[in-house]
């Protein structure tokens, strides 16, 4: 089968789109860190970034996705393994144990736990025969994705573990799952949401509190949000030009090149510029559900599916927290906010997607 596809056939169409949101990233990413001497051409290494992601999403796309749903349960046992590894053996930095260190290299095993999540429940929801999800497998494909987000909340990473909600949640729903369920699930949530303010560790606490009152602690917990809204609105319509933003400039903006990138980026190139950014954000995702369509199989619609929600999911939270209406995360923008695990990942996904659609014609 995969003897049958020729690279000529690969959706151009989304391949360009994808480039022109990295080159965007790359830009802002420059302009973000030109200037400063300890982040001294990390523009740089992130374009090696995404040469090495579109290397890997060629060979992901030549791969078949049916034979790496197959191996779907070695991919999910590798993935808690790498997940338990960390907790024990991981590099620790801001308090926090969430990457592995290979020959003086770091990777965020968190990142893998994506896309090895969507090919598992894909496997398992593709391959029922039910037209409707019932409780029993409901159950199960809470436990597929709650295990490894569990360890990914341990290291602590909230934010990258909450990513896995969407997925699992996505696929319930294509895979049939019943709006009476939902409404018992969206019940004992709100249940149980009081409980789990206990559960948080007390800087979670203080950004639920910064995003239901900035102005709590403006030096404090809610310097972030603060600064990142007066960068946005700073940069009115057409932006005070790249490299030019004050607030990114002078460093006021918390993480700049990456999660709050968006902050940044709104100063210097406006509205206009957010405007242009989004719209071929939306060009990718209405791609994603195209290609999710005309998909061969079930699997392969669920495999196109999980990637959809998850980027989605990703462009809502982190621009939602750059405008303040979503508590600060460390959700960051797949192809414009720096980072080599994330844009390795997010190529690794995007190779599924392509992969799903070279065999979209092919007689399985």
């Amino acid at each position: 089968m995969a003897g049958r596809v020729r690279y000529r056939e690969l959706d151009w169409f989304l391949l360009g789109v994808v480039l022109l949101v990295a080159s965007l990233g790359l830009l802002e990413v420059y302009s973000t860190t030109a200037t400063h001497p300890r982040f001294a051409n990390m523009h740089l290494r992130q374009l090696a970034w995404v040469g090495l992601g579109l290397l890997v999403m060629f060979i992901v796309a030549r791969l078949d996705y049916h034979s790496l749903l197959d191996q779907a349960p070695l991919i999910y046992l590798a993935t808690l393994g790498g997940l338990v590894a960390v907790l024990f053996f991981g590099r620790q930095m801001f308090g926090a144990r969430r990457w592995l260190e290979f020959g003086g290299l770091t990777f965020q095993v968190s990142e893998v736990a994506k896309w090895s999540i969507i090919i598992v429940l894909a496997k398992y929801l593709g391959e029922l025969r039910s037209e409707t999800l019932t409780p029993k497998d409901l159950a199960k494909v809470a436990v597929l994705a709650g295990v490894p987000a569990a360890l990914i909340a341990a290291q602590p990473d909230l934010g990258t573990a909450l990513t896995l909600a969407p997925i699992a949640a996505s696929g319930a729903f294509l895979s049939g799952l019943r709006w009476k369920h939902i409404a018992v699930l969206a019940l004992a949530g709100l249940l149980v949401l009081p409980a789990g303010w206990f559960l948080l560790r007390p800087y979670q606490r203080e950004r639920v509190v910064a995003f239901l009152n900035p102005g709590h602690s403006p030096q404090g917990s809610g310097y972030q949000t603060l600064q990142s809204k007066i960068a946005v609105g700073s940069g009115g319509f057409w932006g005070k030009g790249m490299g030019k933003g004050s607030q990114n400039q002078l460093g006021f903006i918390p993480v700049r090149h990456a999660e709050f990138i968006v902050a940044a980026y709104a100063e210097e190139q406006g509205f206009a510029g957010v405007l242009l950014a989004l719209s071929l954000y939306l060009i990718l995702l209405l791609r994603l559900l195209h290609i999710a369509e005309t998909a061969a199989d079930r699997p392969g619609a669920l495999l196109v599916a999980g990637v959809f929600s998850l980027l989605a999911f990703h462009l809502l939270v982190n621009v939602g927290m750059v405008i303040g209406w979503m508590p600060v995360t460390g959700i960051p923008l797949p192809l414009l906010s720096y980072g080599g695990s994330a844009t390795l990942s997010t190529f690794m996904m995007l190779g599924l997607v392509m992969s799903v659609r070279l065999r979209r014609f092919v007689n399985l």
